[in-house]
């Protein structure tokens, strides 16, 4: 990538900053504190709250690059501090997004606000900006290319969590449905009755989605124990995975208040279906066209260009499972669930394939990526799946038929891991730096859950699930 390609958020100006930040006045005043937060290669929300004073003058606020090269586990590994980071810690400067600003949920004269790191990193490799080490800068940097080519995506996730109830004896113990009420001991697919008994969470939830404007569509009892699924309108990539990350924060949050555990790991209960992500993607040309849906054709047929955006996907997606399924117990979604492809396949209506066309009419044309997990960062995931989009329309690839040796999925996470590294198309995508620091950290987590004797509950559930 050029150095055009890594450019940083710019920085707002300050006039704009302090008006920004003065429209959140409220009933409480002005706002004392500003949350300054950005996304590690995980989906965890990492920054600091600084002086609104502070924040005003240094349009953000610093914060060391540690950050960006953590693992799950807070672990700093030798093979990513010193070969890819610096081992100094240098800080970088998180810059905000300004259309992110808002209100704290609960919080008067507090307000938070998304950020990319920016600035000069000396990495082993040379200086480069540090927004080459930021997901969501990935994204951002994807959505312009689409731009660039004249077009621009429109998505939709689908996203997948557990409810489950911490300090029993059964560490994954499934939520009990109100005080004093027994647990759900079978899945209760789609009962409203059992969604009754957690509205108080959910009420909670939306008022405090609303906040910070994700636009949730509904929800549903899924098809596991204690599992319950999330639909979200359709809107621009950016806005979409700002939306899937703030929305797993408050989940967690929301629910530890209600005396909950909400999870997005992949395959908690081994018995029962696992989490998923789906996104739904369809194009469109940019500028005034009477017929603007890339995806097919006015009288209904589907486009040349759906063909190859597929094509894109399966070309990169070895590679891709390493941001699908980002962790060892990810890869027990997929092996044990026949809900979850094994191979790049794609089609109509079909739920076990990797890319469905769901069925539409012309206009809402779409593809739905099936292969992430809940787990994965949306950041990345979008960004992959955008950019190997574009690049099989670009090259104009033709997809490759059901049944053909290319499709076959990695069946693990080492060699998904190296699939990333060989594919040429994602070290476009993501840039080298991304893509390195990445296979590094996934790398040395995968190290430490293998050393553990008992993966499943030393690791697994000690860092994903959130139970100790």
């Amino acid at each position: 990538m050029s150095a055009d390609d890594l450019s940083a958020l710019p920085r707002p100006d300050p006039l704009a900053l302090e008006e920004a930040l003065y429209g959140l006045k409220g009933a409480a005043g002005d706002v004392r504190w500003v949350e300054c937060a950005t996304s590690d290669l995980g989906s965890v929300a990492r920054g600091k709250r600084v002086a609104a004073a502070d924040f005003l003058a240094m349009a953000g606020c610093r914060l060391p690059s540690v950050v960006f090269g953590l693992t799950v586990t807070a672990g700093e590994p030798s093979e990513v501090f010193g070969p890819l980071l610096p081992s100094t810690y240098d800080d970088v400067l998180l810059v905000p997004d300004l259309s992110t600003l808002a209100p704290r949920p609960g919080r008067p004269q507090e307000a938070t606000v998304l950020c990319e790191p920016a600035g000069a990193l000396r990495l082993p490799s040379g200086v480069c900006d540090a927004s080459a080490l930021s997901p969501r800068a990935a994204l951002r940097r994807v959505v312009r290319r689409l731009a660039e080519s004249g077009l621009e995506a429109t998505v939709a996730p689908e996203l997948e969590f557990f409810l489950l109830a911490p300090g029993q004896a059964d560490p994954l113990a499934a939520s009990p449905p109100a005080p004093g009420a027994a647990p759900e001991s079978v899945c209760e697919m789609l009962s409203l009755e059992r969604l009754v008994h957690f509205e108080p969470f959910f009420d909670d939830l939306y008022a405090a989605c609303e906040v910070w404007k994700i636009p949730l569509n509904g929800h549903a009892h899924e098809a596991a124990l204690s599992q319950y699924e999330v639909n979200f309108r359709p809107g621009p990539p950016l806005a979409q995975a700002d939306a899937v990350a703030r929305f797993k924060r408050l989940a967690r949050e929301i629910g530890s208040r209600h005396g909950l555990v909400a999870s997005f790991a992949a395959k908690p209960f081994l018995q029962e279906p696992g989490t998923g992500m789906h996104w739904h993607v369809s194009l469109q040309h940019r500028g005034l066209r009477a017929w603007p849906h890339v995806f097919s054709e006015p009288e209904g047929g589907d486009s040349a260009a759906l063909g190859h955006f597929i094509a894109g996907l399966q070309a990169g997606a070895a590679g891709a499972m390493a941001i699908f399924a980002p962790y060892g117990m990810s890869w027990d979604r997929i092996a044990l669930s026949n809900a979850s492809p094994t191979h790049a396949n794609w089609g109509h209506e079909s739920r076990a394939l990797a890319f469905r066309i769901p069925e539409s009419g012309p206009a809402a044309r779409r593809v739905e990526n099936r292969l992430p997990g809940g787990d994965a960062n949306p950041y990345l995931l979008l960004a992959t799946t955008l950019g190997l989009g574009l690049a099989g329309l670009e090259a104009r690839l033709a997809p490759w038929p059901a049944g053909d040796e290319r499709t076959r999925l990695p069946q693990g996470l080492a060699p998904a891991l190296q699939a990333l590294q060989d594919c040429p198309l994602l070290a476009q995508v993501l840039g080298v730096p991304l893509r390195d620091l990445y296979l590094g950290v996934k790398r040395h987590e995968l190290a430490e859950r293998h050393a553990c004797t008992r993966p499943r509950e030393d690791w697994d559930l000690r860092h994903l699930v959130g139970l100790s």
